[in-house]
């Protein structure tokens, strides 16, 4: 027999992660550019005591902007955390080390599939010029 309230339970479920509200900022939101391209990182894992372990990993980038950019991760790194993102230039095959600071996560709204979890990362560039 067909559950069906196990069925809508569930896409109820699916509907709420979907659900991200819109909030008015003051960003330039119209400053960004399409990026997609794997991109290079080291992220700092405290340990206690003992010295940070730093993971390498690669994150895809999906929009960038003279601020920061949004990445697809598949972890999600601690609110507030700097890591250091390999940037692309505009020189074929060149890339210029940069810390960035976890703004915010999103998981990546659809049901998991054997242990694929992925999520959205807003990244801010720290020091960059003319922007706080």
């Amino acid at each position: 027999m067909h559950d069906f309230r196990r069925e809508s339970n569930s896409l109820a479920r699916q509907e709420q992660e979907w659900d991200w509200p819109i909030v008015p900022t003051h960003q330039k939101h119209a400053e960004r550019m399409a990026l997609l391209r794997p991109i290079p990182y080291e992220l700092s894992i405290p340990n206690g005591e003992t010295p940070a372990r730093v993971i390498h990993g690669r994150a895809l980038s999906l929009n960038i902007s003279s601020g920061g950019m949004l990445v697809l991760m598949d972890q999600v790194p601690l609110l507030d955390q700097v890591m250091k993102v390999h940037v692309p230039t505009p020189v074929a095959l060149a890339e210029t080390p940069t810390l960035a600071e976890v703004r915010w996560t999103r998981k990546l709204p659809f049901p998991p599939s054997a242990n694929d979890k992925f999520y959205f990362v807003g990244l801010k560039f720290l020091f960059s010029m003319g922007h706080r």
